[in-house]
């Protein structure tokens, strides 16, 4: 694996990242850089898993504030996420990386379903994982997904790519005078109350001891950077 400070990791994306500069929708572009992305890193050996989100096409709890039943707004969120992870599985496919998809609803013509020991003999075969439709119950969120996936696939790190740079004091697209933090350790985003992930993903995390790296997505050959152990954004630990 060369000079990679992890073999194995579990890459979570938001929906809205998917946008680009649209209101709505996948933008191809967008989802074409972060396959070459990640082609990079499978070239250089890494375990990669992904869980991407479905903001970009449906947010289950904004529906359920607008008086939609709640189980029902977010069994339709976890499908948005699943209309992702096959563009993003499209994506990757063309550069000639094998992907699998992996659903906690059951779908198997177009998904796995979701196994936790065929998930880890793909990652030991190189093929890179994307992990759909959340935990397949509703009221979790997709970061919870992604940071019981990535315990129950043995990752070595979690890494959250946003559309800020780290972890920040204050929200720093409404706060001008947010400060970035580049080390955090789980105590102080607890006493701070610092906005990493919602309570139920980071206390899986904390748990496990896994470490979180926030960064931006935008910033070209981030994830990268990250893998190689690069000061890139913001390490909870």
């Amino acid at each position: 694996m060369g000079d990679l400070a992890f073999g194995r990791v579990l890459l979570k994306l938001s929906g809205e990242a998917l946008m680009g500069g649209q209101d709505f929708g996948i933008d191809p572009a967008v989802v074409k850089t972060v396959a070459s992305e990640v082609a990079e890193v499978h070239a250089l050996g890494a375990e990669l898993a992904l869980v991407v989100g479905g903001g970009n096409i449906f947010r289950g709890l904004s529906a359920s504030e607008q008086g939609m039943e709640r189980v029902t707004a977010d069994h339709m969120g976890m499908l948005a996420t699943v209309l992702n992870a096959l563009a993003l599985q499209d994506a990757i496919e063309k550069l000639d990386v094998p992907t699998r998809v992996m659903s906690a609803i059951d779908m198997r013509e177009i998904a796995e379903p979701f196994i936790k020991r065929r998930a880890v003999r793909h990652l030991e075969r190189k093929r890179v994982v994307v992990f759909a439709a959340g935990t397949g119950n509703p009221y979790f969120t997709t970061d919870t997904a992604a940071a019981l996936r990535a315990t129950e696939i043995g990752a070595e790190a979690f890494l959250k790519a946003t559309r800020v740079d780290g972890v920040y004091t204050a929200d720093p697209e409404r706060d001008p005078d947010a400060q970035l933090l580049p080390q955090v350790t789980y105590q102080e985003a607890l006493e701070k109350r610092l906005r990493v992930m919602d309570a139920t993903a980071f206390s899986l995390c904390m748990e496990n001891r896994m470490p979180i790296h926030v960064f931006n997505l935008g910033g070209k050959g981030n994830i990268l950077r990250v893998l190689r152990g690069e000061s890139v954004g913001s390490v909870v630990r």
